[in-house]
């Protein structure tokens, strides 16, 4: 094989990594774009958008920086640097997961306290109008209430004065 015919391999695989190292620039810019996009039109929460920002600008330097892959695989000691940007996709993966499994379960919490709390104000304000209906001499109960059931715990029901 003459030394032009050793070349052109290595030409052609210069052409393609650059084509990919612009497409993965691409990506990582629209990425961002997306991201922002979603923040001005509040779809996406400021926090979330700052993990997903660093996220896009980790793959943008080593998008533009190359060799930085191939070091921190080395470093890791793992031979390909794909598999190490797997390996390191998996790992953020988990942490998104574990993140939001933690933001669902205290969310959950507050929802069954909040729906709690608007359970025992409905309650007070259903023995609020029925001791006003009961006091006001009209005798008429809220509907849906039993007529001479006592409005809660320890309410007495009073005689309206059609009674006496």
């Amino acid at each position: 094989m003459t030394a032009a015919g050793s070349l052109l391999p290595l030409a052609a695989e210069s052409v393609l990594g650059s084509r990919v190292q612009i497409f993965a620039v691409l990506v990582t810019a629209l990425m961002l774009l997306v991201v922002l996009e979603l923040v001005r039109r509040r779809r996406l929460v400021e926090r979330y958008a700052l993990l997903w920002m660093s996220v896009a600008a980790a793959l943008l330097v080593l998008a533009i920086w190359t060799d930085l892959l191939n070091w921190a695989s080395d470093l890791v000691g793992i031979d390909v640097p794909s598999n190490a940007l797997f390996l390191a996709a998996f790992a953020v993966a988990f942490l998104l997961l574990l993140h939001f499994s933690v933001a669902t379960s205290r969310l959950g919490e507050e929802t069954k306290i909040l729906a709690q709390e608007v359970a025992r104000l409905d309650e007070e304000l259903r023995q609020m109008r029925a001791g006003s209906h009961n006091g006001s001499g009209q005798g008429g109960e809220l509907s849906g209430d039993v007529p001479g059931e006592a409005a809660g715990p320890g309410a007495r029901s009073r005689p309206s004065t059609s009674d006496q």
